[in-house]
Formats: structure tokens, sequence, C-alpha cells
């Protein structure tokens, strides 16, 4: 058989009165902080969501953004340019060049997708959010405002001293010693290969000067006595 569940516990009429007037008397004793914007801004946290910022170096054009937005508010026009060879006797390729890069206000959501979906972090989150309008139209935004509110986004965090290396970190370490160490090898041959310098043989006049100095110190022949002397 089916265990029985516990009886219920009678209510005392007029908990949930008492219930609220207690949490009104606790929110009534606590001191009120008020905000005074905008004389004084506001401390917000590094994470905040207020606008979206573009840093259009970065963007490739690949258009992941305006797909995976749930709101269709992105806006990109683009078009193709030819660029030369790199390397005589190449061949030219062509690239998406940036026209216009515009976000609507009025429809976004603030959900992050297209900052999450950029491959080549070409779109952050600003704290700025003192964007109003009076007219919806003045909402969309431009690419060159998107770039001023750029300049506004902060530093990211430090990275914990005891976290793991980023990846792409100790690839291109690892590639820097790598190149390092091929370098290294290619002049150790190379001074190895070149022949050692024979010693420079003296001039006559330093021959000379070697062979006077000592005969100088100390001659051959004793000088012959003075007369008189025994």
């Amino acid at each position: 058989m089916a265990a029985q569940p516990p009886p219920a516990r009678p209510r005392i009429p007029g908990s949930g009165l008492a219930k609220g007037l207690a949490v009104t008397l606790r929110t009534m004793t606590r001191k009120s902080v008020t905000e005074q914007y905008p004389d004084v801004q506001p401390d917000l946290a590094p994470r905040t969501r207020g606008v979206i910022g573009l840093f259009e170096e970065n963007c490739t054009v690949c258009m992941l953004c305006a797909r995976e937005c749930p709101d269709w508010c992105i806006y990109i026009d683009s078009h193709k340019e030819t660029v030369p060879p790199a390397a005589p006797g190449g061949r030219e390729r062509s690239r998406n060049v940036l026209d216009r890069f515009a976000i609507d206000f009025s429809l976004c959501m603030y959900c992050g997708i297209c900052i999450e979906v950029c491959p080549f972090d070409a779109l952050f989150w600003s704290p700025e959010f003192e964007y109003a309008e009076t007219d919806i139209r003045d909402l969309t935004h431009e690419r060159d405002k998107l770039r001023e509110w750029m300049w506004t986004v902060p530093a990211p965090p430090a990275l914990d001293p005891a976290a793991e290396e980023p990846k792409e970190l100790a690839a291109a370490r690892k590639t820097a010693d790598k190149l390092a160490a091929e370098q290294a090898a290619e002049l150790a041959a190379e001074q190895a290969a070149e022949p050692a310098a024979p010693a420079a043989e003296p001039t006559a006049e330093q021959a000379a000067e070697r062979g006077a100095g000592p005969r100088a110190a100390r001659p051959e022949t004793e000088p012959a006595p003075k007369e008189g002397e025994s």
C-alpha cells in the first residue's frame, strides 16, 4: 500500500498577514539609500550590459552576429575588393570590406549572443547606458557611434596566477622558442663553416724590434778594458 502523506498542519488564522507585516516592519527599520543620479554617476559592475561596442578592424563581415541575432537588429553591408598578390607570380585574392554596421537598440534584448558567436572579437560590452532618444528611429546607431563606445569598454580582469596558461599563449610561445632554436642552430653552423683567420705575420719593423730587444739588454761581447784598469 502507498504510504500515507503526513497530515497537514492546521493553518493559524492571520499567519499570512503577520508575515507580510513582519517584512514591512523589517524594511521600514532599514536606512534608505538614494542614488544622486544624474549628478553622481552610479558605480556599475565591470560586466554591465550597457551597449555594444564595435572594433571594426577585427570584423571580417562573416555575418555570424547578424544571422544568430534572435531579434534581427544588426544590419551589415559590405563589398568585395581584390587584393594584389603578396609575392610576384602569386594569385589575386578577394576580401570583404565593411561598409555599414548598425544595431537597432530599440529591438535589442541584450542577450549577448552576437558577442559570444563573434569568432574574431569584434564586439564587446560597454557599460555606457545614457543613450536615450526622443525618437525611436534614432536608437539605430551606426558604426561610428559603436566605435566610440568601444573605447569605454573596461579592460579584462587579470588572470588567476594559479590558472592554466591559455592554449593560444602556449602555442605562440612554443612557436617562438622553436624559431629561436632554429636561428641559433643556423648561426652556429655558419660560424663553424667559416675558416679560421690565419695569424697576421709580423712586419719587418716589428721583427727588427723583437730581434733588437734582447741584444740591447745583454750584449754578446764584453767591452775592452780601459788603460790603467786591471
